[in-house]
């Protein structure tokens, strides 16, 4: 086995590249939660409008982030994340 640095590796390119990845979803996630959240949750109770019983702010920040990051993770994961062997050897071939 030849000594090779972490830099020169590139399943460690590749686990950096989708870690990033992870952290931007991450961002969009907390983003949209805290925009629908505290921006329709702000107003006065008296005055919110309800989906399926639930106040428009919590629907949309709780149930809608669910199924958006659900898909946009599903997504991301299918186009751009790649299977990376573990072994070594198996990166020579």
């Amino acid at each position: 086995m030849e000594d090779k640095s972490f830099s020169d590796d590139s399943r460690f390119k590749i686990a950096k590249r989708e870690a990033w990845m992870g952290v931007g979803l991450v961002i969009v996630n907390f983003l949209w939660w805290f925009g629908f959240a505290y921006g329709l949750g702000s107003g006065s109770p008296e005055e919110y409008h309800y989906i399926l019983g639930f106040p428009e702010w919590f629907f949309y920040s709780c149930i809608g982030s669910l199924v958006i990051m659900s898909i946009l993770i599903y997504w991301a994961v299918k186009k751009f994340f790649k299977d990376v062997p573990f072994e070594e050897e198996d990166m020579q071939q």
